[in-house]
């Protein structure tokens, strides 16, 4: 389930019944399940219409639009993407960019960090930064950033010690000054 303004939405994999990380076969399967159950001919009462019968009609098209999504390479990615974001969205305390970030004179491996309302730091060193393309070299009393891709990307970053989580934006090639007073 999503939360969004105070909703529960389920996903489409929630509708179709199957794991996130199902194969196209699984998806298939729960497809043609559902959907003979909730198809609108397969319904027993052709009489007027009723609210089980709206419901039913509403479940049915439910279905068939998570399916197209779902069934779909490229929009089962996007529409992944999407629930990402809409997940990391429900907790994020805020948005840092890498300039908001300190970088502790910590020795060989960089360590970048941002305070918390509770007063502990979120923190990202050198090795998580190289794992999202972002590469950093140290020149003296300064840090470069150097991204591999050309489109803005973001990490979330928790809390050393609450619940609380932030979203490191990285947009660009950075450079930072190292703070000896930390």
């Amino acid at each position: 389930m999503i939360s969004s303004s105070n909703l529960f939405h389920k996903t489409h994999y929630e509708i179709l019944g199957v794991k996130e990380d199902a194969n196209l076969e699984e998806v298939r399967k729960a497809y043609r399940s559902a959907i003979l159950c909730f198809h609108p001919d397969k319904q027993q009462r052709a009489s007027e219409t009723s609210n089980a019968e709206c419901l039913t009609e509403n479940k049915f098209l439910e279905i068939q639009r998570a399916w197209e999504t779902v069934s779909n390479p490229r929009s089962r990615a996007l529409y992944d993407a999407e629930l990402l974001t809409l997940r990391q969205d429900a907790s994020i305390a805020e948005d840092v960019s890498l300039e908001d970030l300190t970088v502790p004179d910590s020795g060989d491996i960089i360590e970048l960090s941002y305070p918390c309302r509770c007063g502990d730091y979120y923190f990202i060193d050198s090795f998580e930064l190289a794992d999202t393309g972002c590469s950093i070299s140290r020149d003296g009393d300064t840090v470069s950033l150097l991204t591999s891709k050309s489109f803005p990307t973001s990490i979330v970053l928790p809390c050393g010690s609450c619940s609380l989580k932030v979203r490191l934006l990285i947009n660009g090639d950075t450079r930072l000054h190292i703070d000896d007073h930390l």
